[in-house]
Protein backbone atom coordinates (compact mmCIF):
# COMPACT_ATOMS: atom_id res chain seq x y z
CA UNK A 1 0.00 0.00 0.00
CA UNK A 2 1.47 3.44 -1.29
CA UNK A 3 1.01 6.70 0.91
CA UNK A 4 -1.88 7.49 -1.14
CA UNK A 5 -3.69 4.22 -0.38
CA UNK A 6 -2.79 4.64 3.16
CA UNK A 7 -4.12 7.67 3.73
CA UNK A 8 -7.58 7.15 1.67
CA UNK A 9 -7.74 4.36 4.24
CA UNK A 10 -7.50 6.20 7.49
CA UNK A 11 -9.88 8.81 5.63
CA UNK A 12 -12.21 5.74 5.69
CA UNK A 13 -12.00 4.80 9.18
CA UNK A 14 -11.88 8.40 10.55
CA UNK A 15 -15.07 9.20 8.46
CA UNK A 16 -16.76 5.92 10.09
CA UNK A 17 -16.12 6.19 13.62
CA UNK A 18 -17.27 9.84 13.03
CA UNK A 19 -20.50 8.49 11.53
CA UNK A 20 -20.68 5.99 14.57
CA UNK A 21 -20.37 8.67 16.75
CA UNK A 22 -23.70 9.98 15.49
CA UNK A 23 -25.36 6.63 16.52
CA UNK A 24 -26.43 5.34 19.98
CA UNK A 25 -23.51 3.05 21.83
CA UNK A 26 -26.08 0.01 22.07
CA UNK A 27 -27.05 0.25 18.22
CA UNK A 28 -23.47 0.47 16.24
CA UNK A 29 -23.06 -3.41 16.31
CA UNK A 30 -25.97 -3.45 13.63
CA UNK A 31 -23.55 -1.84 11.35
CA UNK A 32 -20.90 -4.35 11.19
CA UNK A 33 -22.82 -7.51 12.04
CA UNK A 34 -23.56 -10.68 10.05
CA UNK A 35 -26.32 -12.31 11.71
CA UNK A 36 -29.19 -13.25 9.26
CA UNK A 37 -31.92 -11.48 11.31
CA UNK A 38 -31.41 -7.96 13.58
CA UNK A 39 -34.60 -6.77 15.85
CA UNK A 40 -34.76 -3.86 16.96
CA UNK A 41 -36.92 -3.55 19.77
CA UNK A 42 -38.44 -1.09 22.87
CA UNK A 43 -39.97 2.42 23.31
CA UNK A 44 -39.99 6.25 22.22
CA UNK A 45 -37.07 8.26 21.83
CA UNK A 46 -34.74 5.08 21.42
CA UNK A 47 -33.50 5.93 17.92
CA UNK A 48 -34.47 2.41 16.45
CA UNK A 49 -35.81 3.82 13.08
CA UNK A 50 -33.19 6.71 12.63
CA UNK A 51 -30.80 4.20 12.93
CA UNK A 52 -32.46 1.51 10.82
CA UNK A 53 -32.54 4.34 8.23
CA UNK A 54 -28.67 5.43 8.42
CA UNK A 55 -27.94 1.64 8.51
CA UNK A 56 -29.94 0.82 5.43
CA UNK A 57 -28.62 4.19 3.55
CA UNK A 58 -25.17 2.97 4.08
CA UNK A 59 -26.29 -0.04 2.14
CA UNK A 60 -27.64 1.43 -0.80
CA UNK A 61 -24.37 3.27 -0.82
CA UNK A 62 -22.76 0.11 -1.56
CA UNK A 63 -24.84 -1.16 -3.99
CA UNK A 64 -27.20 -3.00 -2.05
CA UNK A 65 -31.23 -3.34 -2.76
CA UNK A 66 -33.68 -2.67 0.38
CA UNK A 67 -36.87 -3.33 0.70
CA UNK A 68 -38.26 -1.07 3.55
CA UNK A 69 -41.77 -2.24 3.97
CA UNK A 70 -44.62 -1.75 6.68
CA UNK A 71 -47.62 -4.22 6.99
CA UNK A 72 -49.98 -1.69 6.07
CA UNK A 73 -49.21 1.12 3.48
CA UNK A 74 -51.46 3.03 1.58
CA UNK A 75 -49.06 5.59 -0.03
CA UNK A 76 -45.93 6.93 -0.11
CA UNK A 77 -46.77 9.14 2.61
CA UNK A 78 -47.00 6.01 5.07
CA UNK A 79 -43.70 4.57 4.18
CA UNK A 80 -40.07 5.52 5.94
CA UNK A 81 -39.42 7.29 2.99
CA UNK A 82 -38.84 10.82 4.25
CA UNK A 83 -36.82 9.27 6.99
CA UNK A 84 -34.94 7.61 4.56
CA UNK A 85 -34.35 11.07 2.96
CA UNK A 86 -33.05 13.30 5.49
CA UNK A 87 -30.20 10.29 6.38
CA UNK A 88 -29.63 10.59 2.52
CA UNK A 89 -29.30 14.16 2.99
CA UNK A 90 -27.15 13.94 6.80
CA UNK A 91 -24.69 11.92 4.89
CA UNK A 92 -24.18 13.83 1.72
CA UNK A 93 -22.74 10.70 -0.17
CA UNK A 94 -22.07 11.04 -3.70
CA UNK A 95 -23.19 7.72 -4.67
CA UNK A 96 -26.77 8.64 -3.08
CA UNK A 97 -29.31 10.49 -4.77
CA UNK A 98 -33.78 10.46 -3.96
CA UNK A 99 -37.07 11.17 -5.84
CA UNK A 100 -40.57 11.21 -4.66
CA UNK A 101 -40.74 7.58 -4.23
CA UNK A 102 -37.39 6.21 -3.92
CA UNK A 103 -33.92 6.14 -3.21
CA UNK A 104 -31.07 5.55 -5.17
CA UNK A 105 -27.42 3.92 -5.18
CA UNK A 106 -24.48 2.75 -7.83
CA UNK A 107 -25.22 -0.05 -9.83
CA UNK A 108 -28.74 -1.29 -8.77
CA UNK A 109 -28.40 -0.14 -5.55
CA UNK A 110 -31.54 1.31 -3.98
CA UNK A 111 -34.65 1.37 -0.98
CA UNK A 112 -37.90 1.30 -2.43
CA UNK A 113 -41.10 0.44 -0.31
CA UNK A 114 -44.13 -1.76 0.23
CA UNK A 115 -46.97 -2.59 2.21
CA UNK A 116 -46.94 -6.39 2.69
CA UNK A 117 -50.52 -6.58 3.57
CA UNK A 118 -51.89 -6.13 -0.23
CA UNK A 119 -48.58 -7.20 -2.16
CA UNK A 120 -47.44 -10.40 -0.33
CA UNK A 121 -48.17 -12.51 -3.81
CA UNK A 122 -46.36 -9.60 -5.33
CA UNK A 123 -43.13 -10.02 -2.99
CA UNK A 124 -42.92 -13.81 -3.70
CA UNK A 125 -41.33 -12.49 -6.98
CA UNK A 126 -38.91 -9.48 -5.89
CA UNK A 127 -35.78 -11.29 -6.59
CA UNK A 128 -32.34 -10.09 -5.88
CA UNK A 129 -32.81 -8.38 -2.75
CA UNK A 130 -29.97 -7.65 -0.10
CA UNK A 131 -32.04 -6.95 3.16
CA UNK A 132 -35.60 -6.29 4.08
CA UNK A 133 -36.70 -3.63 6.95
CA UNK A 134 -39.96 -3.79 8.61
CA UNK A 135 -40.75 -0.77 10.06
CA UNK A 136 -43.62 -1.24 12.78
CA UNK A 137 -43.15 -4.71 13.04
CA UNK A 138 -45.43 -5.37 15.86
CA UNK A 139 -48.49 -5.15 13.26
CA UNK A 140 -46.91 -7.99 10.64
CA UNK A 141 -49.21 -11.02 10.08
CA UNK A 142 -48.46 -14.54 10.86
CA UNK A 143 -48.46 -14.75 6.65
CA UNK A 144 -45.99 -11.89 6.11
CA UNK A 145 -43.78 -13.32 8.82
CA UNK A 146 -44.03 -16.86 6.69
CA UNK A 147 -43.49 -15.42 3.14
CA UNK A 148 -41.22 -12.50 4.13
CA UNK A 149 -37.64 -15.26 5.35
CA UNK A 150 -37.79 -17.06 2.26
CA UNK A 151 -38.67 -14.31 -0.75
CA UNK A 152 -35.15 -12.56 0.82
CA UNK A 153 -33.17 -15.22 0.24
CA UNK A 154 -29.44 -13.42 -1.31
CA UNK A 155 -26.59 -14.59 0.13
CA UNK A 156 -25.48 -12.74 2.76
CA UNK A 157 -29.36 -10.83 2.96
CA UNK A 158 -30.54 -9.71 5.96
CA UNK A 159 -33.93 -9.21 7.89
CA UNK A 160 -33.89 -5.98 10.25
CA UNK A 161 -37.22 -5.38 12.25
CA UNK A 162 -37.62 -1.90 14.47
CA UNK A 163 -40.61 -1.66 16.40
CA UNK A 164 -41.91 -1.24 19.93
CA UNK A 165 -43.90 -3.98 21.77
CA UNK A 166 -47.75 -4.79 20.79
CA UNK A 167 -49.45 -7.23 22.42
CA UNK A 168 -47.68 -10.65 23.46
CA UNK A 169 -50.19 -12.73 21.63
CA UNK A 170 -49.30 -10.82 18.41
CA UNK A 171 -47.78 -13.14 15.70
CA UNK A 172 -44.47 -11.18 15.99
CA UNK A 173 -43.70 -11.17 19.59
CA UNK A 174 -44.70 -15.46 19.57
CA UNK A 175 -42.18 -15.60 16.50
CA UNK A 176 -39.35 -13.10 17.26
CA UNK A 177 -39.57 -12.00 20.86
CA UNK A 178 -41.20 -14.88 23.28
CA UNK A 179 -38.56 -17.42 23.04
CA UNK A 180 -35.79 -14.66 24.37
CA UNK A 181 -37.73 -12.44 26.72
CA UNK A 182 -36.24 -13.66 30.14
CA UNK A 183 -32.54 -13.11 28.39
CA UNK A 184 -33.90 -9.39 27.16
CA UNK A 185 -35.30 -8.91 30.76
CA UNK A 186 -31.62 -9.68 32.21
CA UNK A 187 -29.06 -8.09 29.63
CA UNK A 188 -31.38 -6.17 27.20
CA UNK A 189 -29.74 -8.21 24.22
CA UNK A 190 -29.91 -11.85 22.88
CA UNK A 191 -27.50 -13.30 19.93
CA UNK A 192 -27.35 -16.76 18.80
CA UNK A 193 -25.74 -17.77 15.34
CA UNK A 194 -28.85 -16.29 13.33
CA UNK A 195 -30.44 -13.44 15.33
CA UNK A 196 -29.32 -10.25 16.81
CA UNK A 197 -31.96 -8.63 19.12
CA UNK A 198 -31.70 -5.34 21.21
CA UNK A 199 -34.05 -3.55 23.68
CA UNK A 200 -33.41 -0.42 23.64
CA UNK A 201 -35.01 2.92 24.95
CA UNK A 202 -34.49 6.05 25.79
CA UNK A 203 -32.76 6.35 28.49
CA UNK A 204 -29.93 4.29 25.98
CA UNK A 205 -30.29 7.04 24.10
CA UNK A 206 -27.44 9.94 24.81
CA UNK A 207 -28.98 11.91 21.73
CA UNK A 208 -32.90 12.09 23.49
CA UNK A 209 -34.17 15.17 22.40
CA UNK A 210 -35.34 17.79 25.45
CA UNK A 211 -38.87 18.23 23.66
CA UNK A 212 -39.22 14.49 24.23
CA UNK A 213 -38.31 14.61 27.83
CA UNK A 214 -41.09 16.93 28.61
CA UNK A 215 -43.31 14.67 27.19
CA UNK A 216 -41.87 11.58 29.14
CA UNK A 217 -42.31 13.73 32.37
CA UNK A 218 -45.79 14.59 31.84
CA UNK A 219 -47.11 10.94 30.50
CA UNK A 220 -45.02 9.28 33.72
CA UNK A 221 -47.05 12.13 35.60
CA UNK A 222 -50.71 11.26 34.16
CA UNK A 223 -50.78 7.87 32.51
CA UNK A 224 -51.71 4.70 34.10
CA UNK A 225 -48.22 2.70 34.91
CA UNK A 226 -48.61 -0.04 32.38
CA UNK A 227 -49.44 2.62 29.44
CA UNK A 228 -46.51 4.52 30.55
CA UNK A 229 -44.13 1.28 30.16
CA UNK A 230 -45.68 0.73 27.27
CA UNK A 231 -44.79 4.19 25.40
CA UNK A 232 -41.47 4.95 26.57
CA UNK A 233 -40.12 1.55 28.45
CA UNK A 234 -41.38 -0.59 25.41
CA UNK A 235 -43.42 -3.04 27.93
CA UNK A 236 -46.39 -4.94 25.76
CA UNK A 237 -49.41 -3.14 25.38
CA UNK A 238 -51.69 -6.06 26.96
CA UNK A 239 -54.63 -4.29 27.16
CA UNK A 240 -58.21 -2.59 25.06
CA UNK A 241 -60.33 -0.41 25.67
CA UNK A 242 -62.65 -1.41 28.36
CA UNK A 243 -60.64 -3.87 29.70
CA UNK A 244 -61.53 -5.44 32.80
CA UNK A 245 -58.41 -6.44 34.09
CA UNK A 246 -55.29 -3.85 34.08
CA UNK A 247 -51.91 -4.90 33.40
CA UNK A 248 -50.77 -3.24 36.69
CA UNK A 249 -52.86 -5.98 38.35
CA UNK A 250 -51.77 -8.60 36.81
CA UNK A 251 -48.15 -7.71 37.28
CA UNK A 252 -48.48 -7.26 40.83
CA UNK A 253 -50.35 -10.86 40.61
CA UNK A 254 -47.46 -12.43 39.75
CA UNK A 255 -45.11 -14.49 42.70
CA UNK A 256 -47.78 -12.11 45.06
CA UNK A 257 -47.72 -15.49 47.27
CA UNK A 258 -43.48 -14.93 47.50
CA UNK A 259 -43.92 -10.95 47.99
CA UNK A 260 -47.06 -11.32 50.58
CA UNK A 261 -45.65 -14.62 52.44
CA UNK A 262 -48.86 -16.93 51.87
CA UNK A 263 -48.73 -20.60 50.17
CA UNK A 264 -50.61 -23.04 48.61
CA UNK A 265 -53.57 -23.75 51.09
CA UNK A 266 -56.95 -25.31 50.48
CA UNK A 267 -58.26 -27.34 47.32
CA UNK A 268 -56.61 -28.04 43.97
CA UNK A 269 -58.51 -27.28 40.87
CA UNK A 270 -57.81 -28.19 37.39
CA UNK A 271 -60.23 -26.29 34.79
CA UNK A 272 -60.12 -27.41 30.77
CA UNK A 273 -61.51 -25.28 27.91
CA UNK A 274 -61.84 -27.47 24.72
CA UNK A 275 -62.22 -26.66 21.29
CA UNK A 276 -62.28 -27.80 18.13
CA UNK A 277 -59.80 -29.04 15.76
CA UNK A 278 -57.17 -26.00 14.77
CA UNK A 279 -58.16 -23.93 18.08
CA UNK A 280 -56.17 -23.67 20.74
CA UNK A 281 -57.42 -25.72 23.93
CA UNK A 282 -56.04 -25.07 27.70
CA UNK A 283 -56.10 -26.39 31.11
CA UNK A 284 -54.87 -23.94 34.36
CA UNK A 285 -54.13 -25.34 37.43
CA UNK A 286 -54.83 -23.65 40.76
CA UNK A 287 -54.14 -24.39 44.58
CA UNK A 288 -56.09 -22.34 46.82
CA UNK A 289 -54.86 -18.81 46.11
CA UNK A 290 -51.70 -19.87 43.62
CA UNK A 291 -52.26 -20.25 40.04
CA UNK A 292 -48.99 -22.73 39.40
CA UNK A 293 -49.85 -23.30 36.10
CA UNK A 294 -51.29 -22.69 32.79
CA UNK A 295 -51.07 -24.22 29.47
CA UNK A 296 -52.56 -24.27 25.85
CA UNK A 297 -51.81 -26.06 22.87
CA UNK A 298 -53.36 -26.34 19.14
CA UNK A 299 -52.47 -29.92 18.25
CA UNK A 300 -54.93 -32.14 18.02
CA UNK A 301 -58.68 -32.75 17.68
CA UNK A 302 -61.17 -32.36 20.16
CA UNK A 303 -60.87 -35.97 21.62
CA UNK A 304 -57.20 -35.53 21.56
CA UNK A 305 -56.90 -32.41 23.27
CA UNK A 306 -59.66 -34.21 26.03
CA UNK A 307 -57.23 -36.76 26.59
CA UNK A 308 -53.71 -34.42 26.95
CA UNK A 309 -56.04 -32.47 29.40
CA UNK A 310 -57.18 -35.60 31.61
CA UNK A 311 -53.42 -36.63 30.96
CA UNK A 312 -52.26 -33.52 32.84
CA UNK A 313 -55.04 -33.94 35.31
CA UNK A 314 -53.83 -37.43 36.26
CA UNK A 315 -49.98 -36.52 36.63
CA UNK A 316 -51.37 -33.26 39.26
CA UNK A 317 -54.32 -35.37 41.29
CA UNK A 318 -56.59 -32.46 42.24
CA UNK A 319 -59.51 -32.07 44.28
CA UNK A 320 -61.41 -30.87 41.08
CA UNK A 321 -61.20 -31.18 37.49
CA UNK A 322 -63.93 -28.22 35.69
CA UNK A 323 -64.27 -27.92 32.16
CA UNK A 324 -66.46 -26.09 29.80
CA UNK A 325 -69.49 -27.57 28.70
CA UNK A 326 -70.93 -24.66 26.68
CA UNK A 327 -70.26 -25.97 22.82
CA UNK A 328 -67.79 -28.48 21.98
CA UNK A 329 -67.38 -29.74 25.91
CA UNK A 330 -71.01 -30.82 25.95
CA UNK A 331 -70.26 -34.00 24.42
CA UNK A 332 -67.70 -34.90 26.82
CA UNK A 333 -69.34 -36.25 30.09
CA UNK A 334 -68.14 -39.65 29.44
CA UNK A 335 -64.75 -38.89 28.07
CA UNK A 336 -64.00 -37.56 31.32
CA UNK A 337 -65.65 -39.58 33.65
CA UNK A 338 -64.83 -42.33 32.27
CA UNK A 339 -60.94 -40.89 32.75
CA UNK A 340 -61.46 -39.88 35.56
CA UNK A 341 -63.55 -42.56 37.23
CA UNK A 342 -61.60 -44.02 40.84
CA UNK A 343 -59.27 -41.27 41.09
CA UNK A 344 -61.07 -38.93 43.70
CA UNK A 345 -61.80 -36.30 41.48
CA UNK A 346 -64.82 -34.41 42.12
CA UNK A 347 -65.72 -33.87 38.15
CA UNK A 348 -67.73 -30.67 37.55
CA UNK A 349 -69.39 -29.24 34.24
CA UNK A 350 -69.09 -25.66 33.92
CA UNK A 351 -71.95 -23.40 32.05
CA UNK A 352 -70.67 -19.74 31.63
CA UNK A 353 -74.11 -18.90 30.22
CA UNK A 354 -76.35 -20.55 33.18
CA UNK A 355 -77.59 -18.21 36.19
CA UNK A 356 -74.88 -16.63 38.69
CA UNK A 357 -74.24 -18.49 41.67
CA UNK A 358 -76.43 -17.64 44.36
CA UNK A 359 -78.17 -15.31 42.40
CA UNK A 360 -79.73 -14.01 45.33
CA UNK A 361 -76.78 -12.89 47.28
CA UNK A 362 -75.50 -9.47 47.52
CA UNK A 363 -72.59 -8.59 45.46
CA UNK A 364 -70.37 -6.29 47.21
CA UNK A 365 -67.82 -4.49 44.14
CA UNK A 366 -63.89 -3.96 46.13
CA UNK A 367 -62.98 -1.49 43.22
CA UNK A 368 -66.35 1.12 43.38
CA UNK A 369 -67.10 0.26 39.97
CA UNK A 370 -70.67 -0.56 40.95
CA UNK A 371 -72.12 2.64 42.95
CA UNK A 372 -74.94 0.56 44.60
CA UNK A 373 -74.66 -3.10 45.33
CA UNK A 374 -77.05 -5.16 44.07
CA UNK A 375 -77.81 -8.95 43.78
CA UNK A 376 -75.57 -11.07 41.91
CA UNK A 377 -78.66 -11.90 39.79
CA UNK A 378 -79.23 -8.04 39.43
CA UNK A 379 -75.52 -7.75 38.82
CA UNK A 380 -74.45 -10.30 36.34
CA UNK A 381 -75.93 -11.07 33.18
CA UNK A 382 -74.53 -15.24 32.75
CA UNK A 383 -72.39 -17.28 35.03
CA UNK A 384 -69.25 -16.45 32.61
CA UNK A 385 -69.45 -12.70 33.87
CA UNK A 386 -69.78 -13.38 37.38
CA UNK A 387 -66.81 -15.81 37.37
CA UNK A 388 -64.71 -13.33 35.14
CA UNK A 389 -65.87 -10.55 37.79
CA UNK A 390 -64.62 -12.73 40.64
CA UNK A 391 -60.81 -12.86 38.68
CA UNK A 392 -61.04 -8.92 38.67
CA UNK A 393 -61.54 -8.81 42.51
CA UNK A 394 -58.97 -10.85 43.33
CA UNK A 395 -56.69 -9.67 40.84
CA UNK A 396 -57.63 -5.69 41.93
CA UNK A 397 -57.42 -6.95 45.65
CA UNK A 398 -54.02 -8.76 45.04
CA UNK A 399 -52.55 -5.05 43.73
CA UNK A 400 -53.90 -3.10 46.66
CA UNK A 401 -52.13 -5.99 49.07
CA UNK A 402 -48.82 -5.60 46.77
CA UNK A 403 -48.94 -2.44 45.71
CA UNK A 404 -50.33 -0.62 48.14
CA UNK A 405 -49.46 -2.56 51.21
CA UNK A 406 -53.04 -2.92 52.14
CA UNK A 407 -53.90 -6.03 54.24
CA UNK A 408 -56.48 -8.68 52.78
CA UNK A 409 -57.06 -12.13 53.56
CA UNK A 410 -55.06 -14.38 51.17
CA UNK A 411 -58.07 -16.38 50.35
CA UNK A 412 -59.45 -13.28 48.60
CA UNK A 413 -56.40 -12.62 46.69
CA UNK A 414 -54.30 -14.37 43.65
CA UNK A 415 -51.01 -15.21 42.72
CA UNK A 416 -49.47 -16.73 39.76
CA UNK A 417 -46.35 -18.76 39.34
CA UNK A 418 -43.99 -16.26 37.55
CA UNK A 419 -42.36 -20.21 35.68
CA UNK A 420 -45.37 -20.87 33.65
CA UNK A 421 -44.08 -20.88 30.14
CA UNK A 422 -46.56 -19.32 28.65
CA UNK A 423 -46.99 -16.78 31.13
CA UNK A 424 -46.61 -13.29 28.44
CA UNK A 425 -49.52 -15.13 26.58
CA UNK A 426 -51.84 -15.39 29.70
CA UNK A 427 -51.21 -11.47 30.44
CA UNK A 428 -52.48 -10.83 27.13
CA UNK A 429 -55.49 -13.18 27.15
CA UNK A 430 -56.57 -11.87 31.25
CA UNK A 431 -55.82 -8.19 29.95
CA UNK A 432 -57.32 -8.27 26.35
CA UNK A 433 -61.11 -9.00 27.85
CA UNK A 434 -63.49 -5.80 27.32
CA UNK A 435 -66.63 -5.51 28.76
CA UNK A 436 -69.41 -5.49 26.74
CA UNK A 437 -72.11 -2.66 27.82
CA UNK A 438 -76.13 -4.02 27.46
CA UNK A 439 -79.27 -2.60 28.26
CA UNK A 440 -80.16 -2.76 32.13
CA UNK A 441 -76.55 -2.17 32.97
CA UNK A 442 -75.65 -6.28 33.79
CA UNK A 443 -72.02 -6.94 33.86
CA UNK A 444 -71.37 -9.32 30.31
CA UNK A 445 -68.56 -9.98 28.25
CA UNK A 446 -68.31 -10.56 24.28
CA UNK A 447 -68.41 -14.07 23.65
CA UNK A 448 -65.24 -15.59 21.94
CA UNK A 449 -66.86 -15.17 18.70
CA UNK A 450 -67.87 -11.66 18.83
CA UNK A 451 -64.08 -10.78 20.42
CA UNK A 452 -62.72 -12.29 17.48
CA UNK A 453 -64.97 -10.63 14.87
CA UNK A 454 -65.20 -7.05 16.29
CA UNK A 455 -61.84 -6.89 18.02
CA UNK A 456 -59.59 -9.29 16.24
CA UNK A 457 -58.73 -10.28 20.01
CA UNK A 458 -57.86 -14.29 19.93
CA UNK A 459 -59.94 -16.81 21.56
CA UNK A 460 -58.82 -16.41 25.65
CA UNK A 461 -58.83 -20.04 25.99
CA UNK A 462 -56.31 -20.00 29.10
CA UNK A 463 -57.66 -17.21 30.59
CA UNK A 464 -60.99 -18.89 30.34
CA UNK A 465 -59.85 -21.94 32.22
CA UNK A 466 -58.01 -19.54 34.96
CA UNK A 467 -61.56 -17.92 35.05
CA UNK A 468 -63.54 -21.04 36.06
CA UNK A 469 -60.73 -22.07 38.40
CA UNK A 470 -62.34 -19.01 40.81
CA UNK A 471 -64.68 -20.38 43.16
CA UNK A 472 -64.84 -23.78 44.34
CA UNK A 473 -68.21 -24.86 42.97
CA UNK A 474 -69.64 -28.20 43.90
CA UNK A 475 -72.11 -29.91 41.96
CA UNK A 476 -72.91 -33.70 42.09
CA UNK A 477 -72.05 -35.42 39.11
CA UNK A 478 -75.65 -37.02 39.18
CA UNK A 479 -77.36 -33.70 39.61
CA UNK A 480 -75.82 -31.67 36.99
CA UNK A 481 -77.99 -30.73 33.91
CA UNK A 482 -76.07 -31.09 30.66
CA UNK A 483 -78.96 -29.16 28.77
CA UNK A 484 -77.72 -26.60 29.98
CA UNK A 485 -74.95 -26.47 27.36
CA UNK A 486 -77.17 -24.55 25.50
CA UNK A 487 -76.78 -20.86 26.08
CA UNK A 488 -80.22 -20.32 25.36
CA UNK A 489 -80.97 -22.03 28.48
CA UNK A 490 -80.55 -20.86 32.31
CA UNK A 491 -81.04 -22.59 34.99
Amino acid sequence: MNKLQLAAAIKLVRQEREFLQTVPPRLREIFTTDKRTIVLVGGRGSAKSFTAAKLIAKRVAQGQRWLCAREFQNSIDDSVHALMKAQVDELALPELRYDATRVYGPDAGGAFYRGLARNLESLKSTFNLNGVWVEEARTMSQASIDILGPTVREEGSQLLFTLNRGSSNDPFSKHYLAPYEKHLARDKRYEDDDILIIDINYDDNPFFPNVLEKDRLRDKEKLPRAKYEHIWLGAYEDSVENAIIEPDWFDACVDAHKKLGFGPVGQERIAYDPADSGDAKAVAYMHGSILLDAQNTEAGDLDSATDWALSFTNDHKPDAFLWDVVGVGAGLKKQVTDALEGKKIEVEGFNGAATPVDPDAIYKPEDGEIKEPKTNRETFANRRAQFYWMLRDRMFKTFLAVEKGKYINPDELISINSEIKELAQLRSEVCRLPRKYVAGGKIQLYSKQEMKSKFQIDSPNMADALMMCMAEVTVDDDDFDYSQSNPGIRY
